[in-house]
């Protein structure tokens, strides 16, 4: 009986041995290589985006016929420019995020074979990530100037997709976890232009909500508008970018169940300049650090909450017109005296 129960240990230590081996121990990827590996990845969203752009006509097309008005021409021109400029950064800079990956990946022990199943696992850990990435972006100022490209159009259309900041990439750090589980770098690339193609879809009002089970898993356009709104009740709101699950689970999930005013506290004024609505917060956090003395204060101005920075800066404001206020009126009440102080002296002078 030991004999047997013994036997059946060993092939069951033999066979996770086995689906082990056949998962991890790949061997390290030749730095040599990376260029082929590069032409041999898939570009997903390069195939996309003729129909992107099909859509984006479509949904224009359909709204000026319903006279809706969900596209302003400025803001238009500034997502169209935003999109084509990601688009040629991301691709100047491929080879060296391709190579971070491979570096990560050739330091671990523990590496993947290129396998297609594993993207599910990729995905999923690559949501998670971004989760947290996206809401760090809305709660640290340096990195809401890279994230709040995309929530300045004040309408809600395709054309808002294409928003993605000129400097995102830095945020590539969020995404370590992701390369530390060991997954093929290429298994890495495919699952993030998936991520970021199924956002594309959630960018419209014309898919209302959706059956109660989609609206509970996945993050819809429903569940996404919530996220662009700028009411007290929607801000920093919803922050999954696939998954809404996330949103449940760490209490950042709010229902869409009035009418979503999209924007952002302070809407930008140059809508077709891309420069501008790529680093017009950057130049903001500039001048602000510039207009005060006290190091902790700048800190605050570069790594603060936006919304507790905005509240202060308001603050200020009130403060600074009420003293204001206050000088001109003492100002105004000085005059007057020193008018009657003149007029009665006038007055003595002539009775005298």
């Amino acid at each position: 009986m030991r004999v047997i129960k013994q036997r059946s240990k060993n092939k069951s230590s033999m066979f996770i041995k086995v689906v082990f081996l056949q998962i991890f121990g790949a061997p390290e990827i030749p730095y040599s290589k990376i260029s082929e590996l590069m032409s041999n990845a898939p570009e997903i969203i390069v195939w996309a985006a003729p129909f992107m752009f099909i859509f984006v006509l479509l949904e224009w097309y359909i709204s000026h016929k319903e006279n809706k008005k969900l596209y302003l021409k400025e803001e238009t021109i500034g997502s169209v420019l935003v999109g084509v400029g990601n688009v040629a950064i991301a691709f100047g800079i491929k080879f060296f995020l391709f190579y971070l990956v491979i570096l990560v990946y050739n330091a671990l022990s523990w590496r993947m074979y290129f396998n297609w199943w594993t993207i599910i696992p990729c995905y999923i850990i690559l949501d998670f990530c971004s989760y947290w990435a996206h809401r760090i972006s809305h709660q640290q100022r340096i990195w809401w100037a890279t994230h709040i490209v995309h929530h300045s159009s004040e309408n809600y259309n395709l054309s808002v997709s294409f928003r993605l900041s000129w400097v995102q990439h830095v945020k590539i750090i969020f995404f370590l976890p992701v390369a530390l589980v060991g997954f093929h770098p290429v298994i890495f690339f495919i699952a993030n232009q998936i991520a970021v193609l199924f956002q594309f879809w959630v960018h419209t009002e014309y898919i209302k909500r959706l059956h109660p089970a989609m609206e509970f898993i996945f993050a819809t356009p429903s569940n996404h508008r919530v996220h662009h709104g700028s009411q007290d009740k929607y801000i920093n709101k919803n922050y999954g970018a696939t998954f809404i699950l996330w949103d449940r689970l760490f209490g950042t999930y709010q229902k869409e169940d009035e009418q979503v005013k999209y924007g952002v506290t302070n809407n930008i004024k140059n809508k077709a300049n891309p420069l501008h609505i790529n680093f017009h917060e950057f130049a903001d956090i500039w001048r602000d650090i510039k207009s005060v003395k006290s190091w902790r204060t700048r800190l605050f101005y570069i790594f603060g909450n936006p919304i507790a920075i905005w509240k202060s800066k308001q603050k200020n404001t009130v403060h600074l017109e009420s003293s204001y206020t206050r000088t001109s009126w003492n100002i105004q009440k000085e005059r007057r005296l020193l008018k009657a102080s003149d007029d009665r002296g006038y007055l003595v002078s002539k009775l005298n």
